[in-house]
């Protein structure tokens, strides 16, 4: 999973690829509706790959949420609505991720963390990964026998 030229700007709703970077800000292609924007350098934006979510004695990389809420889901789209009243979302969220923690984790982060999600599953830019089969996996190393030489 490829987080790494996906970004969130603040002020704009969905999700960007970063197509370039200028002097000033940037520019981005969005995954909702294709068009392109141009960016500056004063509005918050944020990398998906550097975003992380607060657990209990801990941080979780995004990345690793998204991979959870694959497996939950099964690479389908989130079974619970962005716009679900907030008790179902800290529900759908905990059996997702159980060791959140919940004074620092918003219902609006979790609407958001949700929207995106489904964005990026519905961009098939995150996927299950596949699993390997006997094929893929490299071939084992037969044991050498000693062999002796004698003459």
């Amino acid at each position: 999973m490829d987080l790494e030229n996906i970004l969130a700007i603040g002020g704009r709703p969905g999700l960007f690829e970063l197509q370039a970077q200028t002097r000033g800000g940037i520019v981005a292609k969005s995954l909702v509706d294709g068009k392109r924007i141009v960016s500056s350098a004063n509005n918050q934006i944020s990398m998906l790959n550097e975003i992380q979510v607060y657990c209990i004695g801990k941080e979780v990389p995004l990345r690793e949420v998204f991979e959870k809420m694959l497996i939950h889901e099964s690479g389908a789209q989130a079974s619970v609505k962005p716009k679900a009243p907030s008790d179902e979302l800290e529900a759908y969220f905990f059996d997702v991720l159980e060791d959140y923690d919940e004074e620092r984790v918003y219902p609006s982060d979790i609407k958001k963390i949700i929207q995106w999600y489904n964005v990026l599953v519905a961009q098939k830019k995150i996927t299950l990964p596949k699993p390997k089969t006997d094929k893929e996996l490299p071939p084992k190393k037969a044991k050498e026998t000693p062999t002796s030489t004698k003459k």
